[in-house]
């Protein structure tokens, strides 16, 4: 385990606290479904920081993260002031793609939604996606076991 910055590596599973804010909010009083996208993302961004791949590397590099595919299911309301983590799980599976699984959990432990996000590796010159997205990653990262790697 490390922590940096009150952002936990434990196992290959990384998380990322958030804070519900009140302009995130919809007319039910709850979080907006459009944000439960943004906290995934905010976490992937910071998974990817934490391996030493953040977004200025990664272009420098010529390559960048794509969402090919995103599903969710939410389980139980956000309100104001939840206090809640938000977990990146990396499963590869040999091809140009891999999944990220990703929980947003209460403190207390319930699931509040689950992220499933199919992605790949873009080629930033080809616009293609590259034949080994892990083996990309691997060689420009300084942690790729944050990774699963």
């Amino acid at each position: 385990m490390s922590a940096t910055g009150g952002i936990v590596v434990w196992f290959m599973v990384f998380s990322v606290p958030i804070t519900v804010r009140g302009y995130e909010l919809d007319i039910n009083g709850h979080l907006n479904q459009a944000v439960y996208v943004q906290y995934a993302e905010h976490a992937r961004w910071e998974l990817l920081r934490a391996a030493g791949l953040p977004g200025d590397k990664l272009v420098a590099a010529g390559i960048g993260p794509v969402v090919l595919e995103q599903n969710i299911k939410y389980f139980r309301e956000l309100h104001l002031g939840d206090e809640v983590t938000v977990s990146c799980e990396f499963e590869w599976s040999g091809g140009k793609v891999f999944t990220i699984r990703q929980q947003i959990l209460k403190l207390d432990g319930t699931v509040s939604a689950q992220v499933d996000v199919v992605t790949g590796i873009l080629d930033l010159k080809a616009r293609k996606l590259v034949a080994d997205p892990a083996g990309a990653l691997r060689a420009l990262s300084d942690s790729p076991d944050a990774l699963g790697l």
